[in-house]
């Protein structure tokens, strides 16, 4: 039998049962639950790259718990659209293989993908105003046959209340789960559950909340001292639980700061509520420092998104003499739209307190920069700005 001719696409690749073939098998390591079982790279988007070293018991427990937070049936067939590198993809690639469920792998977000009557359930990890780049796309698809829509599981950051509420409007037959948690946690460590999703009564406030802890972790807020904080004041989200890692590789100084007597600092700033609901407020290294007080830009970025035409936007700290650092918005308007920076900080005060507004706006034709896992490159933005100079929170 002769082969099909191969696509230019495929040049370089080997087939995987020639690995097979090829290679003598790995010692059997499945009694040894703490060995380690893979290294898996950190986005690199405050800082290089980490090797986080995950044993199998981290990557059994972080199946076990996905499948108990975000249940499915069998004959689910999940779309990825996320890297496959990334931790969110195969926590959900190992859950649903557990539970026998069919995978369709494909190299970008098509709403097409989603009109086969055998498409069941679609999963997108992004970050930011990267979520647009999905459920864009996907309200375009409506009210074309989405039918076979059943779940979206969201995350990797706070999306825009404006576009989650978007996304509820125009699909209200489809469950939505948030996740938040990171390599370093084998993956989420806290889940909003669709009945948490509302965009009135009680519940809507939890629109902004990033869920309550999981099955497999404990979570505090806690202060530069690790001592935990009182619910509602923000400080650093910490996790435990034996979904920690293992550590980074080679790196034994930074797991000895990240890991502090069995906490994981997620590098995060948040809140908790009394119903123990966790709000994300910002990264650390991205919280800005302006006047003495302190502006978290995401939030910045969720009023920014209210405006209709504003498509993605950034928010940064820039030098400024008086003030060490002045908040700065790159954004990207859509198609059609126009607004300039007097109108965008009308808007912006409505919404937010006069020293969190943006000072000053880079109106961008391209899309904002993103790693290879699709989140915003905020060090890359902040960098022609603070060429030459010191950051105190870098």
């Amino acid at each position: 039998m002769v082969a099909p001719p191969r696509h230019p696409s495929q040049a370089g690749l080997v087939p995987y049962e020639s690995l097979i073939a090829d290679n003598a098998p790995l010692p059997d390591r499945s009694s040894e639950g703490n060995a380690m079982a893979a290294i898996i790279y950190t986005g690199g988007t405050t800082g290089f790259p980490k090797g986080v070293m995950l044993s199998h018991d981290n990557l059994v427990l972080a199946t076990v718990t996905f499948a108990m937070e975000c249940p499915y049936e069998q004959d689910t067939i999940f779309l990825h659209v996320a890297p496959m590198f990334h931790l969110a993809a195969l926590s959900s690639m190992f859950s649903y293989t557990s539970a026998g469920a069919t995978h369709v792998v494909a190299p970008s977000f098509d709403p097409a993908h989603l009109q086969h009557d055998r498409v069941g359930e679609g999963q997108h990890d992004a970050d930011g105003e990267d979520d647009d780049r999905l459920h864009r796309p996907l309200l375009q698809a409506v009210p074309t046959d989405v039918s076979s829509l059943r779940k979206m599981i969201y995350g990797a950051a706070p999306i825009s209340e404006a576009l989650l509420r978007r996304v509820m409007k125009s699909l209200p037959n489809v469950q939505l789960f948030q996740g938040y948690g990171q390599t370093e946690m084998s993956g989420g460590v806290v889940v909003l559950r669709p009945e948490f999703h509302a965009v009135e009564g009680p519940n809507a406030r939890l629109l902004r909340a990033a869920g309550r802890a999981s099955m497999a972790a404990e979570i505090r807020i806690v202060d530069d001292e690790m001592n935990e904080v009182p619910r509602g004041t923000v400080g650093e989200i910490v996790a435990r639980g034996a979904t920690v890692m293992l550590g980074y590789w080679n790196k034994p100084e930074q797991t000895r700061s990240a890991i502090v007597d069995g906490w994981l600092r997620s590098g995060d700033a948040g809140y908790m509520d009394e119903e123990g609901f966790v709000f994300i407020v910002d990264r650390l290294k991205d919280m800005i420092v302006s006047g003495g007080e302190n502006v978290f830009s995401a939030e910045v970025e969720n009023a920014l998104a209210r405006h209709p035409a504003v498509l993605e936007c950034a928010v940064i700290g820039i030098p400024h003499a008086q003030w060490g650092e002045s908040v700065h918005a790159e954004l990207r308007l859509r198609d059609g739209f126009e607004v300039d920076e007097e109108a965008l900080g009308i808007h912006c005060a409505e919404l937010i307190a006069g020293y969190k507004r943006p000072r000053s706006f880079n109106f961008r034709t391209e899309p904002l920069p993103l790693s290879a896992a699709g989140k915003i490159i905020k060090n890359e933005l902040r960098k022609p700005y603070w060429d030459g100079q010191a950051r105190s929170i870098a």
